[in-house]
């Protein structure tokens, strides 16, 4: 049985595209240093993100606020779940502080999901983009944020503090959420991406989607159709990989080839711009898109 269950389970034998070398360098050394002594918390880090060791080394790192536990178990997510700690009003002046002394041009803001907070976390976002915007003004700001329940008050909240980028990540296709996102839904987030255009045109929204769970290609196509229905300009997507095996099981590795296939895709439907690739994740390379996009939206 033991065998039987190791040959059925694909995170055993990645294949080759799928392998990746992890170098350890001074710069990353310092990254951790600087977020262990402003106490400050990375999604690099919570959820055991494959691209870690690149990305600290060119001195980046996406920041999660409020915390490092989250009111949803979602099935495929490794942030741990549980009771969250009290709002820490002092996190967006640290986080103001390793922005600049890690001298980022572009920074990605994501959080835990507070749902036990009234405006689920919203008013923390603001302050943290404000904070951003006065200590570091030449920062360009990207949020990743949760979808707040729906309330609207909350997402707008977010907006009226001018994030340069708005993400909120769809994750899959519909039919998967009741097992991969059980307290989350599709529609609701597709009008969180839709208001979020409605109170400010002029902020790209972007979204992003992980293969590999049991989705159909044309199902992916028809998330990009609905992502572009309400004005998405960003997309990423990605290769799930199961962080345990007591999270949702790898149903398939998607070969790159497909990947490619998805971006042309995309491109033809529309979007500024598309990172399709199985080690692409929601902020990777995120101020390259945004220099990229914002290139492209200038001469639109």
């Amino acid at each position: 049985m033991d065998k039987m269950n190791r040959k059925s389970d694909l995170s055993e034998r990645r294949p080759l595209w799928l392998k990746k070398r992890f170098v350890i360098s001074s710069r990353q050394d310092r990254v951790r240093e600087i977020l262990k002594d402003l106490n400050l918390h990375t999604v690099c880090q919570s959820a055991l993100c494959p691209n870690i060791s690149e990305c600290f080394g060119k001195g980046t790192a996406t920041f999660m606020i409020l915390g490092n536990i989250c009111t949803r178990n979602c099935r495929f997510c490794a942030v741990t779940t549980g009771k969250p700690q009290l709002v820490d009003n002092d996190e967006p002046r640290r986080l103001a502080v390793a922005v600049r002394k890690l001298g980022l041009k572009h920074v990605v803001i994501t959080s835990v999901t507070r749902d036990d907070l009234p405006d689920g976390g919203a008013t923390h976002f603001a302050k943290t983009i404000d904070e951003l915007h006065k200590e570091v003004p030449e920062t360009s700001v990207e949020v990743l944020t949760p979808d707040f329940q729906g309330n609207e008050d909350a997402l707008k909240t977010v907006i009226l503090s001018k994030p340069d980028i708005f993400n909120h990540n769809l994750e899959t296709v519909s039919r998967l959420y009741p097992i991969v996102r059980h307290k989350a839904d599709y529609r609701r987030s597709l009008r969180v991406l839709s208001k979020a255009r409605e109170f400010n045109p002029e902020i790209p929204t972007k979204s992003g989607i992980m293969l590999g769970l049991g989705e159909e290609r044309s199902e992916v196509s028809e998330v990009m159709r609905d992502l572009r229905d309400v004005g998405c300009s960003i997309l990423t997507v990605g290769q799930y990989l199961s962080p345990s095996k007591s999270h949702a099981r790898i149903k398939k590795y998607v070969h790159p080839e497909v990947f490619l296939d998805i971006e042309t895709e995309a491109k033809e439907l529309g979007f500024l711009y598309a990172a399709c690739s199985p080690f692409v994740r929601s902020s990777f390379n995120a101020a390259e898109a945004f220099e990229l996009i914002g290139d492209r939206m200038h001469r639109g």
